[in-house]
């Protein structure tokens, strides 16, 4: 198995002509470089509980998932709440943060409505959705997961749903297809990701069916939920190297830690562990933090991984576990300050001053992403990608 630790795949080198306002070089003219942003997606959730605490999400992320849960979003056929997420999205948007939609289409949380149609009406009204809410946020939200944890789609059976009834009669491929092609039409500059749960070869198989018969995904989507324990690095390292292969993009698209204890390994549904209290233990925090830089160092350490989305910065959120990176009083977690240490700290690049060279040339070797360089009273940006 391939490791990588060294993090060159991350950074890159850019040389920069510094001239005056009159487009003459400045030779040996001392400039300051600061970073701006990540090229990596450090992303987390954007729900109106980690809105609250704005300073801390900001400090730390440059992605936000928003919910388009169509259950929540339309739960009356022909009102879709798009006030509500326009508005959160250009929350984000206007602070310089990249937007994500998830998901497009689920069979869990879908509309409760499309119980009423016939299973010949229910793709129809799925791509209608799609393509009103891609057009809508066309511009301002940039990627989508598409189609969510469809390897189990067709055979769910805790509760009769639309959707699954609509997967049964077509099949996950061409459901997949349909859905895909909806949301390309609606905006062909938007990234389109298929996200699952289920890492287990069926997924693989999904995948390799997909591209073979050509439709065009644009990342994978790999969710990490570790409610039962931590995968550990070999786990995480054989996860990736098993869908890289696929020479896709790799989105850890939702990760969790509990700093309380462990959810029971018998568990086989997470959403199936209720308990009256959760609670977030000074042990298990410490746990938490190790674990959470171990895990985020495997992932910037490959090269296939593109974005990783934490899923919850408060604790209290997706099944009341204490997996937050902050606690319910918004006090920050060993675990927010171990990555703050790695995305702010250890994988940045803070104000720096740097001298010109007689041409008036600037040599930068720092990590991808978004850069100031002020000299005198001006700040020009520039990328290193």
């Amino acid at each position: 198995m391939v490791s990588h630790t060294s993090l060159a795949h991350r950074r890159g080198t850019t040389t920069l002509t510094v001239a005056g306002p009159d487009g003459t070089p400045l030779p040996h003219r001392d400039v300051v470089v600061a970073q701006r942003d990540h090229a990596f997606r450090f992303g987390c959730t954007g729900f109106d509980a980690d809105r609250t605490f704005a300073a801390q999400w900001l400090g730390l992320f440059n992605t936000a998932t928003l919910p388009f849960y169509w259950g929540q979003f339309e739960p009356v056929r022909g009102l879709p709440e798009t006030a509500r997420l326009r508005a959160a999205a250009e929350w984000f948007a206007g602070r310089g943060v990249q937007v994500k939609g998830h998901p497009l289409a689920w069979h869990t949380e879908t509309a409760p409505w499309l119980d009423e149609l016939t299973t010949a009406e229910v793709l129809p009204a799925q791509l209608a959705r799609i393509d009103r809410e891609v057009r809508e946020f066309a511009g301002l939200i940039g990627a989508w997961d598409v189609i969510n944890e469809v390897v189990i789609m067709p055979i769910f059976d805790r509760y009769p749903n639309g959707l699954t009834r609509a997967c049964r009669a077509l099949g996950r491929i061409p459901l997949v297809r349909h859905v895909f092609e909806a949301a390309r039409a609606a905006d062909p500059t938007a990234t389109l990701l298929l996200n699952d749960f289920d890492l287990s070869a069926a997924y693989e198989c999904l995948i390799e069916g997909l591209l073979e018969a050509g439709v065009r995904i644009d990342a994978l989507g790999l969710q990490s939920h570790m409610h039962q324990g931590y995968w550990g690095e070999e786990r995480t390292l054989a996860t990736i190297e098993r869908f890289a292969r696929y020479g896709l993009p790799l989105h850890f698209t939702e990760t969790t830690l509990v700093s309380g204890a462990l959810m029971p390994a018998h568990i086989e549904d997470l959403n199936d562990y209720k308990v009256p209290a959760w609670p977030s233990t000074p042990e298990g925090e410490s746990r938490q933090a190790d674990e959470l830089e171990r895990h985020y160092r495997t992932l910037f350490g490959h090269p296939s991984v593109q974005a990783v989305t934490y899923w919850g910065l408060p604790d209290g959120g997706w099944l009341n576990a204490p997996s937050g990176l902050l606690r319910a009083d918004g006090s920050p977690k060993p675990a927010y300050e171990a990555l703050h240490s790695l995305v702010r700290g250890e994988w940045w690049l803070p104000p720096t001053r740097m001298t010109t060279n007689a041409r008036g040339e600037l040599t930068v070797t720092a990590f991808h992403g978004d850069y100031d360089l002020t000299v005198e009273d001006r700040v020009v940006q520039f990328s290193i990608t």
